[in-house]
């Protein structure tokens, strides 16, 4: 059980170093090829469109190559991604590589999000949101990386980094021995006999049924706005730094280290914290206090004050996302197979729709209204929660004396 969360752990630092490579050393990618930032946009768009495929696709090829089998095509394929990244083709394939590359780590943060939550049935949170404090030491240590690297002209070098990390953790993949829980990592769906088609019942394509539904939509909408409020929010605070204060762009960019550090920093206690309190608890609290920060935000006008804002939002959204993945599977008992994949998809959706509104917000509106769209991100946020605090679904799970 500890080699899998750990080698889960080096899959998430992995994932967490993919998805911020591109951001990292965009501004001489696009240099380099005479693009512009819209270029860039769409660069990332498409690599968010590769996470998105990858998510949906991983029950799928879970059922028909296993487990570890999907996680070493998934690693296989980021792997290829980002060495062909390195080699800087013509500006069309790279559009390419980014779906390639957005699919495997899609599909990474997928499989191994199943795995933890349906084999691991005590200290579930605590795996989880382990494996976001690597994926948020990941996000955090690329930067600092491709920033010696860019000053030296050797900016492709970070792809071939990411590539390295993805290796290692391949190799892990492919020869490490799991005990009891190998049977369960390579586990495949049987084979329909066509013999029995008149004999069995046809299986349902998603395992819910009756007020499951409207649960699910529930999660659904809150993974969507929660995601997308986090990455609009990391995107876009540098930007709203300088227009709020007057910093430099270098200090500016600082807001973001201090925020993923909060993050990481918040993502060691989370786990623990949300077994002794329950799910919900944890859930309603988080999204309550960030709520209030939101509201504050505005009204920090020094940026001491700012500054110590950015980092309790990163401390009490820090497990938000790992604590309500588990609880949504857990309060929807039988799905664990699909529910995580369903939520990180949502999330993904969100995470590219929602930066997009607060980036025309920042070009048409005042900084103060665009703060406002974030608390009003977050007000909706709380309401879920509320909603999801009062869910009394998943009797088994609690029978099982499982508090969620």
């Amino acid at each position: 059980m500890k080699k899998l969360i750990w080698i889960g752990c080096l899959s998430y630092f992995v994932i967490g170093l993919a998805h911020v490579v591109l951001g990292s050393i965009l501004p001489v990618l696009l240099q380099s090829y005479n693009q512009n930032y819209s270029a860039g946009g769409e660069l990332i768009f498409s690599q968010f469109a590769g996470f998105l495929a990858g998510v949906l696709v991983s029950p799928l090829l879970n059922r028909r190559f296993g487990k570890r089998g999907s996680i070493l095509i998934a690693t296989g394929l980021l792997l290829v991604a980002e060495v062909a990244y390195s080699f800087l083709p013509p500006w069309e394939w790279m559009y390419v590589i980014a779906v390639g590359a957005g699919f495997g780590f899609g599909m990474i943060e997928a499989v191994i999000g199943t795995i933890i939550i349906a084999a691991i049935t005590e200290g579930t949170a605590v795996a989880m949101s382990r494996l976001e404090v690597l994926f948020g030491v990941g996000a955090l240590v690329m930067p600092l990386i491709a920033s010696p690297l860019i000053a030296a002209g050797l900016w492709r070098l970070s792809f071939l980094i990411v590539a390295g990390f993805t290796l290692v953790s391949l190799l892990f993949w492919g020869r490490g021995h799991f005990g009891k829980l190998q049977s369960v990592l390579d586990e495949r769906a049987p084979l329909r006999d066509k013999t029995k088609n008149h004999s069995t019942k046809t299986r349902k394509p998603l395992p819910y049924s009756g007020r499951q539904w409207g649960v699910l939509g529930l999660f659904i909408v809150f993974f969507f706005l929660y995601v997308g409020t986090e990455m609009s929010l990391v995107n876009f605070m540098p930007a709203i730094f300088i227009a709020k204060l007057g910093m430099t762009e270098s200090a500016a960019a600082l807001t973001v280290t201090f925020f993923w550090l909060a993050m990481s920093t918040g993502r060691l206690f989370a786990g623990v914290i949300a077994e002794k309190i329950s799910y919900r608890v944890y859930v309603l609290v988080s999204c309550f206090i960030t709520l209030l920060l939101f509201i504050l935000f505005p009204f920090a006008t020094h940026r001491l004050a700012a500054f110590a804002l950015i980092a309790l939002l990163g401390l009490f959204m820090s497990g938000i996302f790992s604590i309500a993945l588990v609880f949504s599977s857990k309060v929807l008992p039988g799905a664990e197979e699909t529910t995580p994949s369903i939520m990180i998809a949502a999330g993904g959706i969100g995470g590219a729709i929602l930066p997009l509104l607060i980036g025309w917000a920042m070009d048409h509106l005042e900084v103060a209204k665009v703060a406002g769209l974030l608390a009003l991100f977050a007000g909706i946020l709380f309401l879920l929660s509320l909603a999801a605090w009062r869910i009394r679904l998943g009797r088994s799970s609690i029978e099982k004396g499982q508090i969620i």
